[in-house]
């Protein structure tokens, strides 16, 4: 898609970037990695008033332009490569209204950059609401740049942005912030000579940054070494002269264009709020007990949504064996496609209010909390602080919570975190846990309040973060490394949550589950139908033969003979066959060959197991009768002819898949992060072994 101008958005984390970009692009946006690099990026299109498309570049958020992480190395790269394919045109500052000390720091070195920039003065409401007055024409004529105030929350001032950047200068006319050359004179004018350059903070952000940046060339990034040497460059001490003398200059502008309320400086609603929901005992207990509610509520609220999805399937299944004629296409469309696809369609409902959930507290503000927490008990096991923003991320999935470990700087937090973060019950997980829990659990209230569902399921998850930190102090002692880890965060105020972002993440999030955890259980139920209806040699003829005779069909009844058949028939088929071979190393967890053939399915990807139980108690019942997933299972009898998932079996299954790498995409994610298979390998191992002893354990004491 072409676009008339690049436009690249920077500013601080928590200013409402994203929101920004959402407003500005809809849902005209795509989601790659930056060229080179595994750092995410977001580029979307704009319509301009004046009938000019613009391309949107989010840049990660950062506080500065001197990076302490990969992804914020990426802002000064992209801003800097003239020749890159994402070089900006214009640059769009985002600005917290409400924190401008704080914010400018990241304008004036941008603006000095010499690229046209336009300020987006976001949260004008919420500077408004807290009696900030701020002179935006002043502000605009001091900067001698455009400042636009918004609202992204609330969509205001959307169009004036476009229009502004409809208008926007192809040069740059910001006034300058520091004098730039004072810092190190005699260095800027050796790079400025040596690369051709006549910006100075371009050539002295090449002598902080020149190792990591790729459009250099080696001899280039050599040449400024020597330079610096030959003129006893010292980046820290160069740095902290730069943040004193902007500071001084930022503090001279807002002298004059901002005015806060002598209750400014009283303490904010945040924080009274803070001194509740951050204390260390009662914040702890509230957490516990909002993640307590959310179980719950997954549960209970979803419960009728999903019982009209599995009496739909239901009813479709038994109308196509209707419909369509007898035959193997038949059955592979009813008991492989259909038979599998409930399997994915029927936790819609409970995918969506655990995305919900967790949209709300991420809007709120709260999910920064619960990760200040937990730096505390991070630190003692060995982790970073950072390291809780992927472990929180993985109750949704563990992929992009991997890739989120790029913020940590420190290697060996950094390689504990991806180690121990596909340990969180990851979305994926919820599925299996559901359905085993509402098989074994009793649906009913305790002490009139908690429902033994929901809290078997809030343990399941509690299991899952208290595992990862015990290996995360394990790993401690087994990793080696010298560097001291550190935690930054800024927590946001607290505010209501936007609602239709909380739809918009519902819709996202389910969509992502059917479409590709769909695409993975269709394709495997196909492949498992096909194993479970053919069997090598002749086997299948000589179980009708065997059965034809006289001894069985005058001895038992037409439906339990079918029943027996098609049974026979699954355990002599190729997946019988497989299932039966794994099953010696299976027996001691309680499982049987019919549950190994779902373990060996779902390495591919954890909630394939559902599909796999569809499909297979499908062709292994009786033609006659239609049941949902549940039903098969509830209803599935041993060779004693007492039930297979008993409270000890269900929960022994719960253990192994708590603790199992089953998931292809997150074993590919963790070799794209570290480049190197020992750590997937690794990782593959220790939690197989774990899920191993974890099942064992468990079924030996609940049997």
């Amino acid at each position: 898609m072409k676009a008339d101008i690049r436009v690249a958005l920077v500013g601080n984390p928590n200013t409402g970037k994203s929101t920004l970009f959402n407003a500005l692009t809809g849902l005209n946006q795509k989601i790659g990695n930056f060229p080179g690099v595994t750092v995410e990026k977001k580029i979307g299109y704009s319509q301009l008033p004046d009938g000019r498309k613009a391309e949107i570049v989010d840049l990660p958020g950062t506080y500065s332009l001197y990076p302490k992480s990969k992804d914020e190395s990426i802002v000064f790269s992209v801003l800097a490569e003239k020749e890159s394919e994402l070089a900006p045109d214009l640059i769009v500052v985002i600005l917290d209204a409400t924190n401008l000390k704080r914010n400018l720091l990241l304008y004036t070195q941008v603006a000095d950059l010499k690229i046209p920039v336009i300020i987006a003065l976001n949260m004008i409401d919420l500077a408004k609401k807290s009696e900030i007055i701020i002179d935006i024409d002043l502000l605009a004529k001091k900067l001698g740049v455009p400042v636009v105030p918004v609202s992204a929350r609330k969509l205001e001032g959307i169009a004036e942005l476009k229009t502004a950047i409809s208008f926007a200068n192809k040069f740059a006319l910001q006034q300058e912030s520091i004098d730039v050359n004072a810092i190190a004179p005699d260095l800027i004018e050796s790079i400025s000579r040596e690369i051709n350059t006549d910006n100075p903070y371009f050539a002295l952000q090449l002598a902080h940054q020149h190792e990591n940046l790729a459009f250099l060339t080696p001899a280039e990034s050599d040449r400024i070494e020597e330079l610096e040497k030959e003129h006893s460059f010292h980046s820290q001490k160069a740095q902290a002269t730069e943040t004193i003398a902007r500071y001084s200059y930022i503090n001279d502008v807002l002298y004059d264009t901002v005015t806060t309320p002598v209750t400014a400086h009283d303490e904010s609603h945040s924080n009274k709020i803070d001194k509740i929901l951050t204390h260390k005992v009662f914040g702890f207990i509230i957490f516990l007990g909002i993640l307590l509610f959310m179980f719950q509520a997954i549960f209970s609220w979803s419960a009728y949504p999903m019982s009209l999805i599995e009496e739909f399937f239901v009813l479709i299944q038994g109308g196509l064996r209707n419909i369509l004629p007898a035959g193997p296409l038949t059955n592979l469309l009813i008991d492989g496609v259909v038979a599998g696809l409930s399997g994915v369609m029927v936790f819609i409902p409970q995918i969506a209010i655990l995305f919900a959930f967790i949209s709300i507290l991420e809007d709120t503000g709260y999910m920064s909390r619960v990760t200040f927490m937990m730096d505390k008990i991070m630190r003692k096991v060995g982790l970073n602080g950072k390291s809780v923003v992927p472990l929180i991320g993985g109750f949704a999935c563990a992929v992009p919570s991997i890739m989120s470990t790029r913020t940590i700087e420190n290697w060996k937090d950094r390689m504990i975190t991806i180690m121990v973060t596909p340990l969180v019950t990851c979305s994926a997980r919820l599925p299996v846990y559901t359905l085993l829990i509402a098989l074994v659990v009793p649906n009913r209230n305790v002490w009139w309040l908690f429902n033994l569902q929901g809290l078997a399921l809030t343990g399941m998850y509690l299991l899952s973060l208290v595992s990862a930190i015990v290996v995360a102090y394990v790993m401690k002692y087994i990793l080696k490394s010298r560097e001291r880890g550190y935690f930054i965060m800024e927590l946001p105020v607290y505010r209501m949550p936007r609602w239709n972002n909380v739809l918009f993440s519902m819709y996202e999030r389910a969509k992502t589950f059917v479409l590709e955890a769909g695409k993975v259980i269709i394709a495997v139920s196909i492949i498992l139908w096909v194993l479970s209806s053919y069997a090598p040699g002749n086997r299948f003829e000589k179980i009708e033969q065997k059965y034809q005779q006289p001894q069985y069909t005058k001895t038992i009844k037409h439906n339990e003979l079918n029943r027996i058949v098609s049974s026979e028939k699954l355990e002599n088929s190729y997946a019988g066959v497989l299932g039966h071979v794994i099953e010696p190393v299976i027996k001691p967890l309680g499982f049987d060959w019919k549950i190994g053939i779902a373990l060996i399915t779902s390495f591919a990807a954890r909630e394939v197991f559902v599909g796999t139980m569809a499909t297979i108690y499908s062709v292994d019942g009786d033609a006659d009768r239609i049941e949902s997933v549940q039903e098969k299972m509830r209803n599935a009898k041993d060779l004693h002819g007492q039930p297979v998932f008993t409270l000890a079996v269900a929960f022994s299954l719960m253990m192994f898949y708590a603790f199992a790498m089953q998931c292809a995409s997150t074993i590919a994610v963790v070799y794209r992060e570290t480049k190197d298979w020992r750590w997937p390998a690794a990782q593959f191992v220790y939690m197989t072994v774990l899920a191993y002893a974890a099942a064992f354990i468990s079924y030996n004491l609940l049997k």
